[in-house]
């Protein structure tokens, strides 16, 4: 996690930009064709809110031990609403769960199974495994992680145990309010470590991405969601290469491109209106960290991104963007360690004027909303 790295291992072909990303293909021009009014399908609205890293360093596991069971459910319960509020959740899971205990933290991420149910309870109900964490144990941790997620009731893809689950869960298709959509999950690597036979980890290669676009036809799916683990650790800028891949996908048929791993804050491209005054397309390059152990500037926090999405009659889906930057808490209390998921709201009472922890949640919402300031399509929730 902590190499710096580009966000390619692979052969990757791409056209180069022709012109500016921002505003690009929204722009368009959409045209209405009014159908007969006894064929008119009503309109269709479901809300998702996605989430960045949930890490689980070792500090986080011994802070969330009960005597001999875990429990890390406190560390949401300061946006268990807010995403509850949504129709479908989903998070980046950048650890492997283990059923036998022996867990760990960086460099190879082992972590309790109560973490998994810990999600669900709190409102998550996918995890994207893509990641380069989820070979750390091999084959035991791809098949472990697979299986409780299933068993918490947590809907996953990227990261399969075998054949059978690829072919069942890529891309990974779901239905929330009469809306279809469709979730591919990719990491551009799996920190060197080769993917144990008879498993699969998604990774990025334009190829196999094309291949798997073409899967997701349009009179099956309504939405085409791609969750990429990419980028330079802790950059604030996405790079060249990002902004070509998220064209290039758009240019192929994915409507939202969400992105993870520099466990930190990047700018999302302007959200454009067409023609209609409508948004057709959000790419959001890096969410931050949702939780984990990492206390140094722009490494605290990140955001939970919400998007309202609406079907009607036959045009593509119209997205409304909004987000609510969230900062983890790290504070001791009755001799221990806890760990608490804090949107401004909570945090702007909660957290005493003067004392340490204050200051840097104050410069994490500062640099934040300097980030942020000024970003066409989106608006902060407060």
């Amino acid at each position: 996690m902590y190499l710096r790295h580009t966000i390619f291992s692979l052969t990757i072909l791409l056209l180069p930009l022709a012109a500016s990303q921002a505003c690009r293909r929204s722009t368009q021009a959409v045209t209405a064709e009014q159908p007969p009014a006894d064929s008119i399908a009503p309109k269709r609205h479901a809300s998702l809110v996605f989430g960045g890293d949930v890490m689980a360093h070792m500090p986080q596991v011994t802070a969330a031990k009960r005597g001999s069971a875990y429990d890390f459910t406190e560390s949401f319960m300061y946006v268990k609403a807010f995403m509850d509020s949504a129709d479908v959740v989903i998070v980046n899971l950048e650890t492997t769960i283990s059923e036998t205990g022996n867990y760990s933290g960086y460099p190879m991420f082992s972590s309790p199974p109560e973490l998994a149910y810990a999600l669900k309870k709190c409102g998550v109900d996918i995890v994207a495994l893509a990641n380069n964490h989820i070979c750390d144990k091999g084959a035991k941790g791809i098949s472990s992680t697979t299986s409780v997620a299933e068993n918490a009731g947590l809907k996953y893809t990227g990261a399969f145990a075998d054949s059978s689950a690829f072919r069942k869960l890529h891309p990974l298709r779901f239905i929330a309010n009469d809306i279809r959509f469709a979730l591919l999950s990719y990491t551009y690597g799996t920190n060197g470590i080769p993917v144990p036979k008879g498993m699969a980890v998604n990774v990025i290669d334009t190829a196999r991405i094309a291949a798997d676009l073409q899967t997701t036809k349009r009179d099956s799916t309504d939405v085409v969601i791609i969750y990429f683990h990419w980028g330079i650790e802790y950059m604030r800028t996405p790079s060249g290469q990002e902004k070509e891949l998220a064209k290039w996908c758009h240019d192929n048929g994915a409507d939202i491109i969400i992105g993870t791993h520099p466990h930190v804050l990047q700018r999302p491209e302007e959200a454009c209106p067409d023609t209609l005054g409508k948004v057709r397309e959000i790419t959001v390059y890096s969410l931050g960290n949702l939780v984990s152990n990492q206390r140094k500037r722009y490494t605290d926090g990140g955001m939970l991104l919400r998007l309202d999405i609406t079907l009607e009659d036959s045009l593509p889906a119209a997205i409304e963007s909004s987000y609510m930057f969230t900062w983890t808490y790290a504070h001791w209390q009755d001799g221990r360690k806890h760990y608490h998921i804090l949107p401004p709201q909570v945090a702007d009472t909660l957290l005493k004027a003067g004392t340490p922890a204050r200051a840097a949640y104050d410069t994490f919402i500062t640099d934040s909303r300097k980030l942020f300031d000024s970003l066409p399509g989106f608006y902060e929730i407060k």
